[in-house]
């Protein structure tokens, strides 16, 4: 990965601030109900999931807790041990193993063809071969078996800032280029869109490909405070679940993901 895992370890606080506020929880919620739609058509008993750059476990932890077996890779020392502390916390510390490990090199005992889902959440806009690196995504993944990405959607980013910063000419702007920055991580970062993937994973071996879009509508209201009261909250969650998969919604949400199965051989 071109980021140096120190960015991310020193923004630990800051992240995990982040997860805890209303936009978060959402993002981790919404991601959690789409993947809830597909599970069960993998059968009835315990999988086991390969979470990359699986960071300090907010996917991970929600899905040990339907009692399936997590394994998370990531290249942050500290992201894995606040992952290590969160599963012990929770005590599902049998159901979640980390390893750290560059995800676009896994070891050969992960990238061996035997999970049953891959999570490849939020990684994409850090790296600068997407076909390559979803291709070593998709290698650890059984045949027939469920692949999960995520990554943020250029198409929100001249909407947020035109809502958000009232500012159309940096909106104008936006709409010229696929860079832009996270102020989390310092980290410069490339924005992409569902309609851009769908056919790389096609040509990848993928099919039933679903697109779901997280936090339609949470980041264009301005009012942030008001998303802590916990009635208002659980109104805007409702509305987040019932427009996941609804479009127009889907196509301008803050992140797109992107659910799809594996061909079988």
């Amino acid at each position: 990965m071109p980021e140096a895992p120190g960015k991310f370890n020193t923004a630990m606080t800051t992240w995990q601030e982040w997860q805890d506020a209303p936009w978060g929880r959402l993002r981790y919620a919404i991601a959690e109900a789409n993947l809830a739609r597909h599970l069960d058509d993998l059968g009835g008993g315990p999988l086991r999931i390969l979470d990359l750059a699986g960071g300090d476990g907010g996917d991970a932890i929600r899905l040990a807790a339907r009692g399936h077996h997590v394994t998370i890779v990531d290249c942050a020392p500290a992201m894995l041990a606040a992952a290590t502390e969160r599963a012990s916390t929770a005590g599902l510390t049998e159901l979640i193993t980390c390893v750290r490990a560059d995800v676009t090199a896994l070891p050969a005992d992960l990238a061996d063809g035997a999970f049953d889902v891959v999570l490849c959440h939020n990684l994409l806009q850090y790296v600068e071969d997407v076909p390559g690196v979803l291709a070593t995504a998709l290698a650890p993944l059984k045949s027939g078996g469920l692949f999960s990405m995520m990554a943020i959607n250029r198409h929100s980013a001249a909407l947020s800032i035109a809502v958000r910063e009232t500012d159309p000419a940096a909106a104008l702007a936006a709409l010229g280029t696929d860079q832009s920055r996270t102020q989390m991580f310092n980290s410069a970062v490339t924005l992409h869109t569902a309609e851009e993937i769908i056919p790389v994973l096609q040509g990848l071996g993928c099919q039933e490909v679903q697109h779901y879009g997280i936090r339609s509508f949470c980041d264009y209201i301005t009012d942030d405070a008001r998303k802590y009261d916990p009635a208002f909250y659980a109104d805007l969650e409702q509305l987040e679940l019932a427009t996941t998969a609804r479009p127009p919604y889907m196509h301008t949400a803050r992140l797109f993901q992107l659910t799809a199965r594996k061909r079988d051989i």
